[in-house]
């Protein structure tokens, strides 16, 4: 078995991502050799929650255009974990002022 800080590689903070907070639903970046059953027990580790579904996401990277230079994004591998029912991850939760 892997490392669980290995596989989950950041959480994912964004419009879409932080959407899916009410349906109890977290966005993770991880491994692209991951599969669902080590994300699985990686976020159960990590933060002592019950995963109920793991869906994974494979993005191709964008091609980026400068002036003189074409670069490309690197592709990357996003896990989408729902958890059980009245179970949250801290870093996610709004902080007040």
């Amino acid at each position: 078995m892997k490392d669980p800080r290995v596989v989950i590689i950041r959480p994912i903070v964004s419009e879409k991502s932080y959407a899916g907070l009410e349906r109890n639903s977290y966005t993770f970046l991880v491994a692209r050799g991951s599969n669902k059953t080590e994300i699985k027990e990686a976020i159960q580790q990590i933060w002592n929650v019950r995963v109920l579904n793991v869906n994974t996401i494979n993005r191709k990277g964008k091609v980026k255009r400068t002036r003189f230079a074409t670069g490309r994004r690197p592709d990357e591998k996003r896990a989408v974990v729902t958890l059980a029912e009245g179970d949250a991850i801290e870093i996610f939760e709004a902080k007040g002022p």
